[in-house]
């Protein structure tokens, strides 16, 4: 355990990151819990089990919970059309969206590219905070009236000129979006606000007393972390203060909930045990399986199932993850069932490697040295005449930019925010890189009928390659 504090030390020095929590369960009981560097450097406030952190994404697979406590409950079928309760969902290709099913929505398969929604959801709390008069936005908020709510979400999908991806099931691309959109399913569906339906179907019988999705909820209790985010400036990077929690009230269900360490690992037993925390039932073990299901690969040993990615023989086990970012937070949760593990990462700082503390955590929780590789890929052989059709810069509609190229060794480099990355073969039309923390990436070209390549998949998202112009 030393091993851990020690690395995730030299890690947090690395990425200037002012705070974080780590904790492993085991069967149930807390076996590890580490609070390093502070919840407010400032007041010098420590870290805690109990300190609320943001979990971003990782509220995704709580949203997935919701939906299945209804199809439990007989109140809708993850098969049923998503305009059977949501009508107004609607984009130019309108018979694609018909076909488009509450589960293509959980698995981002619904064919959904990714769209700049996010920003204008988050548009009013976004516009009155002052770190992004310090940090600068990717986004020009003005260019669209703030995005509150379903409907209003709706339309701005539905007035978008873009293309599906493909057939509903066949193109994995995540897609805050189409989450939002179970958010609303969950409020028509069972006639109470979102926020409200989980916290008393989910929140409240998993005993998660200090989750929520505003820190006003929580009272007077004052244990909750300072975001940090972070500028580049001509001594490197500058973290600073950035207190103000971003809000997009017609996205909640995307990633938005706060949570601690120990609420974390009282989730996490949901998937350990099969559906329950303690003596409360919260799901059927039918249900569970449901949710690590494979409907959609992501990597050659790792897919997504609902709120969740699974690597299925992940030594001799599985393992059940996900992560979440926003500004101010970078976290990780995963669960390897088989062992009765469970492990969570929480910070305060966007950008921070989370990842990368996770993986170092399973390794420990596992018995394993602490940088040893989570992932491995085998050299795929390319002639280099084959590498120039994946040249390009590709583009997502979230504000997201890689430029692949040569470099001068002759093989592919992708740039990303200024950096780049030498790209090795490892499968057809896939590469892998590594990141300076010694993290691998996986990344994916996706050709069209004629062999063109058109897309990568990227950070889990489908980027569009920029056509030039003759």
């Amino acid at each position: 355990m030393e091993q851990l504090k020690a690395y995730a030390e030299k890690l947090m020095e690395t990425a200037k990151l002012p705070g974080a929590f780590i904790g492993i369960a085991k069967e149930g009981e807390l076996v590890y819990t580490k609070g390093i560097g502070y919840r407010d450097v400032e007041q010098q406030a420590d870290v805690t089990l109990d300190t609320v952190f943001g979990i971003g994404s990782i509220t995704k697979s709580f949203t997935c919970v919701a939906i299945m406590q209804l199809q439990e409950a007989g109140k809708l079928s993850v098969d049923d059309p998503v305009v059977k309760y949501l009508p107004e969902f609607r984009t130019k290709d309108e018979e694609r969206t018909k076909q488009i099913t509450i589960a293509h929505l959980m698995s981002h398969t619904s064919g959904l590219p990714s769209l700049p929604s996010l920003y204008y959801a988050m548009r009013r709390s976004m516009e009155i905070d002052p770190a992004l008069a310090e940090t600068g936005s990717k986004f020009d908020l003005t260019a669209h009236e703030p995005i509150d709510t379903y409907e209003q979400l709706m339309a701005f999908i539905e007035g978008q000129d873009f293309a599906l991806l493909g057939e509903p099931g066949t193109e994995f691309s995540y897609s805050n979006d189409g989450y939002a959109l179970l958010g609303a399913i969950i409020e028509r569906v069972s006639g109470q606000t979102y926020e409200s339906f989980l916290k008393e179907h989910l929140l409240d019988p998993a005993n998660m007393k200090h989750t929520a999705f505003f820190t006003e909820d929580l009272g007077d209790y004052d244990n909750i972390t300072t975001l940090y985010t972070s500028k580049k400036t001509e001594e490197g990077k500058e973290v600073f203060a950035a207190p103000l929690w971003w809000d997009a009230p017609s996205m909640r269900a995307a990633g938005f909930l706060k949570s601690t360490g120990r609420d974390m690992l009282s989730y996490a037993e949901i998937f350990r045990t099969g559906g329950t925390v303690g003596e409360n039932r919260i799901l059927s073990q039918e249900s569970v399986q449901q949710m690590i299901g494979n409907y959609a690969g992501l990597e050659p040993s790792r897919h997504y199932g609902y709120g969740f990615m699974v690597t299925p023989e992940f030594r001799g086990g599985t393992l059940i993850e996900h992560g979440g970012a926003l500004k101010g937070i970078a976290a990780q949760l995963c669960i390897l069932p088989e062992e009765s593990i469970t492990c969570v990462v929480l910070t305060n700082l966007d950008g921070a490697p989370s990842a990368e503390l996770l993986a170092a955590t399973i390794n420990t929780a596992q018995s394993l040295p602490v940088e040893e590789s989570i992932v491995s890929y085998s050299d795929y052989p390319v002639s280099s005449d084959e590498l120039e059709v994946f040249t390009g810069v590709y583009k997502s509609g979230e504000g997201e930019q890689v430029q692949v190229s040569f470099g001068d060794g002759g093989g592919l480099v992708l740039t990303m925010q200024g950096t780049d990355y030498l790209l090795r073969p490892v499968g057809e039309d896939s590469f892998a890189f590594e990141m300076s923390t010694g993290l691998v990436k996986w990344i994916r070209f996706i050709r069209d009928d004629s062999g063109s390549v058109i897309r990568v998949s990227f950070h889990f998202r489908q980027l569009i390659k920029e056509i030039k112009e003759a």
